[in-house]
């Protein structure tokens, strides 16, 4: 990952993270937040190197952080349109994508 994909990521300057690395100047409470959701790192890790480095993602928190960078797409982005229109699903509509997603990964399964 280069510097400007990860400034990109948390929302700073890839010179402020230059300034991080050269050890000019150390980041504020806010990055080191944005650091740990993004990249699932722990926080007293980072902050104090005690721990583990990264933490345990759940399949909520997973959701959550895909969710959170969906909603930062383009208004017409071909992921949030289908994700609205998912969300308009009756209980009934679900229960009949789940059938044929079931059959899908069967039959991706067998080859």
């Amino acid at each position: 990952m280069t510097q400007q994909q990860f400034a990109d990521k948390i929302g700073v300057s890839r010179n402020t993270i230059a300034t991080y690395e050269t050890s000019v100047r150390i980041p504020i409470e806010a990055v080191l937040v944005s650091i740990c959701r993004e990249f699932g790192v722990n926080g007293e890790w980072l902050r104090t190197g005690k721990g583990e480095m990264y933490i345990d993602v759940t399949p909520d928190l997973k959701l959550s952080r895909w969710f959170g960078q969906v909603l930062r797409e383009e208004e017409n982005s071909f992921k949030k349109k289908f994700l609205l229109a998912l969300s308009n699903f009756t209980e009934e509509e679900w229960s009949s994508l789940e059938k044929v997603a079931v059959l899908l990964f069967a039959d991706a399964a067998q080859k």
